[in-house]
């Protein structure tokens, strides 16, 4: 049982034994030919190979190598002699090789094959050698050492035809047949050369003559044309700085035509953006000017309001004054020299406070002016018209103000300056040191001094009162009489003065008063 399992192993083992004897048998056999090479193999059949393989098989087949390479030849002719009987010596060269068609591979081995490659080169060498050789001395006896000389190619081409045949036959081709030297030792070529010689020398100095004038006339030509090329380039160049200064001068030009320009354009732009300041600041001076009028349009009404709220006060206030004048003189008039001084000195100071204020306006408003002028007349003609019309429209309202003033505002002012007045009155009494009192003995003490004193500065104030309505027209105590209350409510008295004084007359008449 085990022998009947082992045999498919051993058979296959065998197979493959077998077939690796096949295969080293037939790579021991294979014989690869290169390139550059023909192989012929003889034997049971006759076969040519070329850049290929073959199996050749010993003892019952042979295999013969020939190269395919170019052989190249050198032919030496010597004494060949020409149809003119003349002895040359040609040294030539050709390139023949074994032709690479299974015929001429065939015909070259049985005519040259000697078992090794090298000498069959050799003996193929020196047959083509022989073989050209004998051609060139045919040819050669056939033409002139004239046409050999002059016509070298078609000398080799003629050879070269001639040979061909011949060497196809021993299965060779020439590639190319090249004449190198041609030479005779009888001075045949030199003769020959000599006149043609000459001919070609003389022809050689008539040539360079020739050449010299033609090189002189194109000298002189060439430097007509360069003196005549330079002066065009010179007047070109001459043309093309007279055109550039041109541009550049026309360049510079509008240069500055567009700087003037663009100056032009920024100074009326400055001017009109200076225009537009000054405009807008006039305006807003406008604006002020307006603000500045309807707040003293306000304070002159929150005046008047005040002034007819206080016109109460102040005939209370005038009542108590005469009743104190009445108990006193002398000490009241001081209090009121003090009180009034006081105010005075208050008076002055805002006075002087707003003059200072006013000229330090002016000043500030004259420096303004006096810039909006110098950058522009239309802006200060403009503003000095808006600032009369402004000014204009102050006056129109002050006046109108003014003409509103009522009895009791009329009043409320001559009663404000009732106590400079009695300031002024007891002026004197304070250049007095000392008052001796003589009393006359009347009876109720109706002669007494004191009294009188008194009721002089009483009658003082009357006769003032009386002076201030002479002057203005205003009569005071009317229209204190009026503002009672029992004249208003249990009499119904309605006071009116004919003609409003102006405060101008009423400080007039006051400063005659205390003159």
């Amino acid at each position: 049982m085990e022998i009947f399992t082992q045999t498919p192993v051993i058979v296959a083992g065998l197979i493959i034994l077998g077939i690796l004897l096949i295969m080293i048998v037939i790579f021991s056999l294979w014989k690869k030919v290169p390139q550059d090479k023909a192989a012929v193999i003889t034997g049971l059949k006759k076969r040519v190979i070329t850049g290929g393989g073959g199996m050749v098989i010993p003892i019952l087949e042979r295999i013969d190598y020939i190269s395919l390479e170019n052989m190249q030849l050198e032919v030496r002719t010597e004494d060949a002699m020409t149809s003119q009987g003349v002895p040359i010596r040609i040294v030539s060269y050709a390139n023949i090789k074994v032709k690479n068609e299974h015929d001429c591979i065939l015909a070259a081995i049985e005519q040259f094959n000697v078992n090794n490659e090298g000498k069959t080169v050799g003996i193929i060498k020196e047959t083509a050698t022989n073989m050209l050789e004998g051609k060139l001395r045919e040819i050669i006896s056939t033409m002139t050492v004239e046409a050999i000389y002059k016509d070298r190619e078609a000398f080799a081409s003629q050879v070269q035809t001639v040979i061909a045949t011949d060497l196809l036959e021993m299965g060779l081709e020439i590639k190319n047949l090249n004449i190198r030297d041609i030479k005779d030792d009888n001075g045949y070529l030199d003769a020959l050369g000599a006149g043609r010689i000459a001919e070609v020398k003389k022809e050689a100095e008539i040539a360079t003559a020739n050449a010299i004038k033609e090189t002189q006339i194109s000298v002189s030509e060439s430097k007509k044309l360069g003196e005549a090329a330079k002066l065009k380039a010179e007047t070109e160049i001459a043309e093309a700085q007279k055109k550039k200064d041109v541009q550049q001068s026309e360049y510079r030009r509008e240069q500055d035509q567009a700087k003037a320009i663009a100056d032009a354009s920024y100074e009326i732009q400055k001017n009109i953006t200076l225009k537009d300041v000054t405009t807008a600041e006039m305006d807003a001076e406008v604006l002020r000017q307006q603000r500045l009028k309807e707040v003293h349009v306000a304070e002159v009404q929150i005046d008047i309001a005040k002034e007819e709220k206080n016109i109460e006060l102040a005939t209370r206030k005038a009542e108590r004054k005469k009743a104190e004048l009445r108990e006193t003189v002398i000490e009241p008039a001081l209090a009121d020299k003090e009180k009034q001084m006081a105010e005075a000195e208050a008076e002055k100071y805002l006075q002087i406070a707003q003059a200072e204020a006013e000229a330090e306006a002016k000043r500030k408003n004259g420096l303004a002016e006096a810039e909006i002028i110098k950058k522009t007349g239309e802006a200060q003609a403009y503003a000095i018209r808006e600032k009369g019309l402004a000014e204009a429209e102050a006056m129109k309202k002050k006046a109108e103000a003014y003409k509103q003033y009522n009895d009791a505002a009329m009043a409320n002012m001559i009663i404000e300056v009732l106590p400079e007045i009695a300031s002024k009155v007891a002026e004197p009494l304070k250049q007095i040191e000392k008052i001796v009192v003589l009393d006359g003995g009347g009876e109720n003490g109706s002669n007494n001094s004191v009294s009188k004193v008194a009721g002089n500065v009483t009658g003082v104030m009357t006769s003032v009162i009386e002076s201030v309505k002479e002057m203005t027209g205003f009569d005071l105590k009317d229209v204190l009489k009026g503002q009672t209350y029992d004249a208003k409510v249990n009499k119904n008295l309605n006071i009116t003065t004919d003609s409003k004084p102006t405060q101008e007359k009423i400080e007039q008449a006051v400063e005659q008063i205390s003159e």
